[in-house]
């Protein structure tokens, strides 16, 4: 799949790691590094802008190892690009740790993962069919 991208940083386009890799890093776009203080959350700006085709989105997502060994994510994971968005991506971090953490120009900092959707159409009933869960949620199947 061709997807059209403008890319207004220094950085080279986001590319797949590995030949089975789902996701392609992003990385900050900064004039000067951006301080995270702990539980501070900002937007941190890429440079890119897409044109997806209709019924595709783009999902922007943690990196695990960001996450595990600084404490950094994305709050709103996973933020979806719709396929009329064309302004510039943009990747809500947050620092959910002890420590300042310091976001430096070409970081990579989130992946982003192309994906198929479904466009669903609502069908008003007055029962659903029964299952074994029923109503069981948040927890209900236990943790063991």
């Amino acid at each position: 799949m061709n997807i059209k991208i403008i890319n207004t940083s220094n950085h080279s386009l986001p590319s797949y790691e590995t030949l089975a890799s789902a996701g392609m890093d992003l990385r900050a776009n900064l004039e000067n590094p951006i301080t995270l203080k702990p539980l501070e959350r900002t937007i941190i700006k890429t440079g890119l802008f897409i044109e997806l085709p209709v019924g595709i989105e783009a999902q922007v997502r943690p990196r695990s190892g960001l996450a595990a060994k600084k404490g950094v994510t994305v709050l709103n994971a996973p933020g979806t690009i719709d396929a009329d968005y064309r302004g510039e991506i943009g990747v809500i971090l947050v620092n959910l740790s002890n420590d300042d953490f310091i976001v430096e120009n070409g970081e990579r900092i989130a992946q982003l993962i192309i994906a198929k959707h479904e466009r669903a159409t609502w069908e008003e009933v007055s029962t659903l069919s029964e299952t074994d869960r029923g109503e069981g949620g948040f927890g209900s199947t236990g943790v063991k």
